[in-house]
């Protein structure tokens, strides 16, 4: 088992940056791929950005891509998304996962997930 615990979330105006952190704990020694998703209001959940155990392999959704950051340190068992030039549709609950270590945008794929860190952007 692994459980994930995100923070960094909060309220900020168009174009400003937050970085939010995924802390693992538990069978944090398996190999996992890290994922985030999030999910709007009214929305489905939707897949942001993934890195591969190794972080040399990471992936982006087209709505994020060259704004958003994906990250690890696997000897402190977190991973970081680095989110800059933020926008209203940014607005969403993040949800950091973690999941075989293949790079893959399906939630179905994923077996441990956090329970979501608010992130409010205004205009």
């Amino acid at each position: 088992q692994v459980q994930l615990v995100e923070s960094g979330g909060g309220l900020v105006q168009a174009g400003g940056s937050l970085r939010l952190s995924c802390a693992a704990s538990g069978r944090t020694s398996s190999r996992y791929a890290m994922g985030w998703f999030r999910q709007a209001p009214g929305k489905e959940r939707e897949f942001v950005a993934v890195i591969s155990w190794s972080g040399t392999s990471t992936y982006y959704a087209d709505s994020v891509k060259g704004r958003f950051t994906i990250s690890r340190d696997n000897a402190k068992s977190a991973v970081y998304l680095q989110m800059n030039s933020l926008k209203p549709e940014d607005t969403a609950v993040y949800y950091c996962a973690a999941g075989r270590d293949v790079i893959t945008t399906m939630s179905r794929h994923y077996d441990y997930w956090g329970q979501g860190t608010q992130v409010t952007v205004s205009s």
